[in-house]
């Protein structure tokens, strides 16, 4: 039995009833977080709680204060059984009959939801292959907005080519991937794009800058073009539920020597003991 919450109520997934008219479904107008736990305990939530605020306000999504969505992230997590896991949680700006502007007197609505999540060791060692593709996205993508269409699109582009990922650029320059963040390693200087409107800020991104400083790592926050991506000496993408990920090959070119590198392994260890240190992973 898996309870989920929508709302105001907590249900089982078989009787909740989420209305039509919810504008998340209109216009994908909302906002979200996908938050990890391991045995039972959240990483990080203080980062994507943080960051769902801030979306909300970016969209001028009023209603709904930070110690409301702990309450309700911290009670569906109570209410299931599952002890690993990836957190859904969404805030919609309400619901109305379809109208593009924003409605008044209209309570935003949040959804919630908890799926089984395993961690990705497989991945986490062999590496992976990504492809890139031109960056057509929205200009707001510091918004972990509902409208996702492109990045479906992109992971689709992957699916079918046999990759694990689409990495996108603007005019050469890389952004991110349709659902991760994306680091190059060259000459032992970690590289990212810097955290503007073109790229989402993401929580494990911030962690791999974090854990970089403690190892004395240099990083560089700051745009790298395709070429620099292939010519890497490393290159890693990182997410919430991938958490860091080698690539060993991007499009048809081997990235080093095609395995894990050791600044990422550096990097995967530190992030490794952080879950440990907190007794998540036994």
């Amino acid at each position: 039995m898996k309870i989920s919450f929508y709302n105001g109520e907590f249900k089982e997934d078989e009787e909740l009833r989420v209305m039509y008219q919810d504008r998340a479904f209109y216009f994908g107008d909302g906002v979200y977080e996908v938050i990890r736990y391991y045995d039972g305990e959240f990483f990080t939530l203080d980062g994507h709680l943080d960051r769902l605020m801030n979306s909300m306000s970016e969209i001028e999504i009023e209603g709904v204060e930070r110690t409301e969505l702990l309450d309700i992230v911290t009670e569906l997590k109570a209410r299931n059984t599952i002890e690993n896991g990836a957190l859904y949680i969404q805030v919609s700006r309400g619901i109305q009959n379809r109208s593009h502007a924003y409605p008044v007197d209209v309570k935003p609505v949040v959804l919630a939801y908890i799926n089984e999540a395993r961690r990705p060791y497989r991945q986490s060692e062999n590496g992976v292959h990504v492809i890139t593709s031109e960056d057509y996205r929205w200009l707001k993508c510091h918004v972990k907005s509902l409208n996702l269409l492109a990045n479906v699109m992109e992971k689709e582009r992957a699916v079918k080519a046999g990759a694990h990922e689409t990495v996108m650029h603007r005019d050469g320059v890389v952004t991110e991937g349709s659902s991760t963040n994306v680091f190059i390693v060259r000459n032992g200087i970690l590289k990212t794009h810097p955290a503007d409107n073109l790229i989402l800020n993401g929580i494990t991104r911030q962690e791999v800058l974090r854990i970089a400083g403690e190892l004395d790592v240099p990083v560089e926050e700051a745009g790298f073009s395709v070429e620099e991506l292939l010519d890497a000496d490393e290159a890693i993408i990182t997410s919430t539920t991938q958490e860091v990920t080698p690539v060993v090959k991007v499009d048809d070119t081997v990235i080093g020597n095609g395995q894990r590198g050791m600044i990422t392994k550096s990097i995967q260890e530190v992030f490794d003991a952080n879950i440990h240190k907190l007794n998540l992973v036994k």
